[in-house]
């Protein structure tokens, strides 16, 4: 099947700001990434995270260039994965799935597709000051969200262990799910302090306790740690097959954290996946903030999935414009809406 490659930039704009323990973000950049046989197009999200991931650079839009010149004149190998850049093969690979698929936004038909069964989704918390923080798990909780994620790391712990504190006074480890994120926050030191304090309010998981890099130090807590661990942006970047599998024989995580977008697309992800069953290590998955093309490609894929536990992909309406899809929101739940159809791509 010979294709035409194009591509468009677009910014999505946060609705309020959206901290990190990492970064501020009130905008984000989107490429959208189209490939059409004349009749159909594909259409694929290419969805960069500015200091994490691993193709964000200034030659981003030279090598997406690039690459869809070679695609243009029938040179490209779709069989190959750009490893160095991991967002142009998602985009890549969804846009082809897309158009393989009928051009229609269905990349894998499933229950969810139909619209038939939702996707179970956790309430994230983004860090704040505590009213601001407060706020959200009230909105959170009374959508009807039975797991909630907050985002740790930039307030003073004391301030952090309370607000988790308050919350599981509120509910029990049976009403309520908490998982916690630090995106890498805390020294080896600070987080073995943190961990035990989690696991005496019944945390479920905290996400990356120390920054990505050193398997020996996350191993070690691995190990010893009286809350489960979650791997996430110690994945990014990990190629290929046989070192995704040094990294969890070294490391032994409890978790993993699947990011499609920033992991290569979906066959890296279903490697990831595949080691998980191999080394008994659970998974969910989340968006790494992209619009809803990106997020319809991962919730699609997840539907596909042999999990219950909650995924990271109620994200749909954090920016103010975003693209009108079919996704939509239900208590905690994700469905997909096919009585409702996609918004046109504008260039911003």
């Amino acid at each position: 099947m010979q294709v035409q490659a194009s591509y468009i930039k677009y910014k999505l704009r946060f609705i309020r700001e959206a901290v990190t323990s990492r970064d501020v973000f009130t905008s984000k950049n989107a490429w959208f990434l189209f490939l059409s046989d004349g009749e159909k197009t594909g259409i694929g999200e290419c969805s960069l995270l500015h200091g994490l991931s691993i193709d964000d650079s200034p030659d981003f839009k030279k090598n997406l260039n690039e690459v869809c010149q070679t695609i243009n004149r029938g040179e490209y190998n779709f069989k190959l994965p750009l490893e160095k850049y991991p967002s142009i093969q998602f985009g890549l690979e969804t846009a082809l799935t897309d158009l393989q698929n009928g051009g229609e936004r269905i990349l894998f038909p499933s229950l969810f597709t139909l619209g038939e069964k939702g996707i179970v989704t956790n309430g994230l918390i983004w860090m704040g000051n505590k009213t601001y923080m407060r706020k959200q798990i009230a909105e959170k909780l009374e959508k009807g969200f039975t797991c909630i994620k907050l985002k740790i790391g930039s307030l003073e712990w004391k301030t952090e262990k309370e607000i988790i504190a308050e919350m599981r006074r509120q509910f029990n480890v049976k009403e309520l799910t908490i998982k916690v994120d630090a995106n890498g926050a805390f020294s080896l030191r600070q987080a073995t302090e943190v961990l035990s304090v989690l696991a005496e309010m019944q945390v479920h998981s905290i996400e990356q306790p120390i920054k990505a890099g050193h398997w020996n130090e996350m191993a070690r807590l691995c190990e010893s740690s009286p809350t489960p661990i979650a791997l996430d942006e110690e994945l990014i970047g990990v190629f290929p097959f046989e070192k995704k599998r040094r990294l969890l024989e070294t490391i032994h995580p409890q978790y993993l954290i699947l990011k499609p977008g920033l992991l290569g697309g979906f066959q890296a992800s279903d490697e990831w996946i595949q080691l998980a069953e191999e080394y008994n290590t659970g998974w969910w998955a989340t968006s790494a903030l992209e619009s809803n093309i990106g997020l319809n490609a991962i919730a699609q894929w997840v539907s596909t999935k042999n999990t219950t536990l909650h995924q990271g992909l109620g994200t749909g309406m954090l920016f103010s414009n975003n693209i009108d899809s079919p996704l939509t929101l239900q208590g905690e739940q994700l469905f997909y809406d096919a009585n409702k159809v996609w918004g046109k791509i504008e260039r911003e």
